[in-house]
C-alpha cells in the first residue's frame, strides 16, 4: 500500500497539462505615405562623373534614388563599407517611406560626416536598374553619369534622412515637401501553446510557444502622437535644423506635400546654402590646384569606362584675365554716354565663366534691384553647364532681356578696391564687336525673353554633356528641337550663323546690343524700363565739363 500511495504521489507531481492561449497584439509602424506609392526600394550606387575632359580626375558621388523602407539603413551601411574610409556626398531622390528608417539614415550620414544634395543621376551607359549592370561596382568599376536637379524630389519622410548632411543643398528646380505623419497600427491574432505543471497545488510554467499567427487588420490615423513628434523634436535639435520643419508637418494634411520654398529652408536650416547640387558633384570640383574630397584619379581612364594611354581632353578654354575662382561678375551698369544724361538706360553686365555659384551670384544680384527688370549683357567663353542652365531659368522667370555684348567701363573698374558705383551703377559703355558667348554661355542666352546677337557679336555651340538636361532645358525655353539636333551633329565647336539662330529661336533678333542700352532709347516712346533718371545734382556732376 505504501509503495502504491508513493506512485500515485510521484505521478500526481510529475503531470503536465498544457493550455493553449489565444490573443489580440497590437503593434504600431511609422510611414509617411505618399501618393501613389513609395516606388521601388532605395539602392546605393557608385557613380564617377562622366563631365568632358574631367578624366583621370574626375568627382565621385553616392547616388540614392527610391523609397525608404525598413532594410535600407542596413544597404546605406553595406555601401559605407566599401568607400574605404572615403568621404562621399549623397544625391538623394526619393519620394520617401519609412521615418524610422529615415531616421537611422540621417544618424548615419552625420556620423561618417557626409554632405547630401536632392537630385537625379543620369546615368550614361550601364543603368544599375539594367540587366548584367549590378555587379559593376563589386568589379571596381564605378557607373558614370551626371546630376541634375530638374525634377528630383525629396518627399514626406526623405526630409528627416536630408537632415543628416553636413552641408545639404536643394537646386531651385528640385523640389522638397513635407506632410503629417501617418501612422499605421496592424492588428495580429497570436494563440500560445504554454506548458506547466502543479507544484503544491500552484502553475508553474515551463514554456511558452506561438503555434499560429493570423492577421486580424489595421487602421491608421493621420495626426502625429504626442510621443513621435517629442522624438522628430529630439531629432531635428540633434542635427540643429529648426523646429519649424516640424511644425510645417503639422500643418499639411497626410493626403498632401507642402513644398518648402528654398528661403524658407535657409530660414530654418535645413539647407546650409542656396546652391544646387553640382557644388558637390561638378567637375571643377577635382581642378589639379584644388582637389575636393570626392575626387578620385584613374590614370588613363576615359569616361566611357575604357583605358587608353591617350592624354585626358583639355578642358574649355576660359576668358582671358578672368579668375578661376572667381568666375562670373555681375553688376549693374548705368549708360556712360553724356548724350543720354540725365536719363540713361542701365543694365546688368556679366562677363567671366560661368560656374556652380553663377546662380547664386545673378540671385544676390536681382535682389538689391526689386521689381525693376535690367537687362543682361553677357560675355563668356562658358564654363559650368548645369550653372548655365540654372542662371538661364532664373533669367527666364525674372522675364529679363539678354544680349550678348562687353561692358567697357568709363572711368574706373568695379575690380579695383577704390571703384565705388553712383546710385547703385557703375559708369560704362556696351560694345559687341568681336565678342563671344560660347558653349554654356548660349545656354544662358536661351533663358532671355528678348534675346539679341548682333553682327558683329559671336555666338557658338559644341557637343556636350548632360544631353537629357540640355533637351529638355531648350524644349522648356521653345527653342526649335532643330538646335539640338545641330549640336548634337558637331564635332567641334563653331559659330552658329544668324540665320539658323533666328529660325530655331535661339535669338529673336539679329539687334546689337544697343538696342537694349544705347544712349538714345530712353527718348523713344514707349520708353525702356531699364530707364532711370538721376536727381539733378548727380546729373549734373556728371555731364562733361563745360569750356
Amino acid at each position: 500500500m505504501v509503495s502504491e500511495r508513493l506512485f500515485h504521489r510521484r505521478a500526481l507531481w510529475s503531470l503536465r497539462l498544457i493550455c493553449l492561449l489565444a490573443l489580440l497584439v497590437e503593434g504600431r509602424a511609422f510611414a509617411a505615405d505618399t501618393a501613389p506609392g513609395p516606388g521601388p526600394t532605395m539602392r546605393f550606387v557608385i557613380v564617377r562623373s562622366n563631365a568632358p575632359g574631367c578624366e583621370p580626375i574626375c568627382p565621385e558621388w553616392i547616388s540614392a534614388e527610391g523609397s525608404i523602407e525598413a532594410g535600407t539603413p542596413a544597404l546605406f551601411k553595406r555601401m559605407l563599407k566599401t568607400l574605404g574610409g572615403r568621404d562621399l556626398p549623397i544625391v538623394v531622390d526619393s519620394p520617401g517611406g519609412n521615418v524610422e528608417a529615415a531616421l537611422a539614415l540621417g544618424r548615419l550620414i552625420r556620423k561618417n560626416v557626409l554632405d547630401i544634395a536632392i537630385g537625379k543621376t543620369v546615368f550614361s551607359g550601364c543603368h544599375p536598374d539594367a540587366e548584367g549592370c549590378q555587379d559593376r561596382n563589386k568589379n571596381g568599376a564605378h557607373y558614370l553619369g551626371d546630376v541634375v536637379d530638374y525634377g528630383a524630389m525629396c518627399n514626406s519622410a526623405c526630409p528627416l534622412m536630408f537632415a543628416g548632411g553636413v552641408r545639404r543643398v536643394v537646386g531651385e528646380w528640385a523640389f522638397l515637401g513635407v506632410h503629417q505623419i501617418t501612422t499605421t497600427y496592424i492588428r495580429t491574432k497570436l494563440q500560445y501553446r504554454t506548458t506547466y505543471r502543479i507544484v503544491a497545488g500552484k502553475k508553474k510554467v515551463l514554456n511558452t510557444k506561438i503555434v499560429s499567427r493570423k492577421d486580424a487588420g489595421s487602421y491608421k490615423t493621420y495626426e502625429m502622437s504626442k510621443a513621435v513628434e517629442k522624438r522628430l523634436a529630439a531629432y531635428l535639435d540633434e542635427m540643429g535644423i529648426d523646429q519649424g520643419v516640424l511644425e510645417t508637418m503639422k500643418s499639411t494634411p497626410a493626403s498632401e506635400i507642402h513644398q518648402i520654398a528654398l528661403d524658407d529652408m535657409l530660414r530654418m536650416k535645413l539647407v546650409t546654402s542656396m546652391d544646387a547640387a553640382d557644388l558637390l558633384t561638378a567637375a571643377g570640383l577635382c581642378r589639379s590646384d584644388r582637389l575636393a574630397a570626392n575626387c578620385l584619379e584613374i590614370p588613363g581612364k576615359k569616361p566611357d569606362g575604357l583605358t587608353t594611354a591617350a592624354k585626358p581632353a583639355p578642358l574649355p578654354a576660359e576668358p582671358e584675365g578672368v579668375q578661376r575662382d572667381e568666375g562670373m561678375r555681375f553688376v549693374v551698369v548705368r549708360g556712360g554716354n553724356p548724350l543720354c544724361n540725365p536719363d540713361c538706360p542701365e543694365w546688368i553686365s556679366a562677363e567671366g565663366a560661368i560656374t556652380p555659384q553663377t546662380l547664386q551670384k545673378l540671385r544676390q544680384l536681382l535682389a538689391t534691384l526689386g521689381d525693376r527688370q535690367l537687362p543682361v549683357v553677357i560675355s563668356s567663353k562658358g564654363g559650368d553647364l548645369l550653372g548655365a542652365l540654372a542662371a538661364g531659368r532664373l533669367v527666364r522667370e525674372k522675364k529679363l532681356d539678354v544680349a550678348v555684348g562687353r561692358t567697357d567701363f568709363v572711368g574706373c573698374d568695379p575690380g579695383e578696391w577704390n571703384c565705388l558705383a553712383k546710385e547703385g551703377a557703375y559708369a560704362g559703355l556696351s560694345i559687341d564687336a568681336g565678342v563671344e558667348c560660347d558653349s554654356a554661355c548660349a545656354l544662358m542666352l536661351a533663358g532671355g525673353v528678348r534675346r539679341l546677337v548682333g553682327p558683329r557679336a559671336r555666338l557658338s555651340l559644341y557637343p556636350m554633356g548632360q544631353k537629357q538636361a540640355v533637351k529638355a532645358y531648350l524644349e522648356e525655353m521653345a527653342i526649335d528641337p532643330a538646335l539640338f539636333a545641330a549640336i548634337e551633329r558637331r564635332s567641334v565647336e563653331r559659330q552658329l550663323e544668324p540665320d539658323m539662330m533666328l529660325k530655331v529661336g535661339l535669338t529673336t533678333s539679329p539687334q546689337s546690343v544697343d538696342a537694349l542700352t544705347g544712349a538714345t532709347i530712353c527718348d523713344t516712346v514707349p520708353k525702356p524700363q531699364n530707364c532711370r533718371i538721376r536727381s539733378s545734382a548727380n546729373a549734373e556732376a556728371d555731364a562733361p565739363a563745360k569750356l
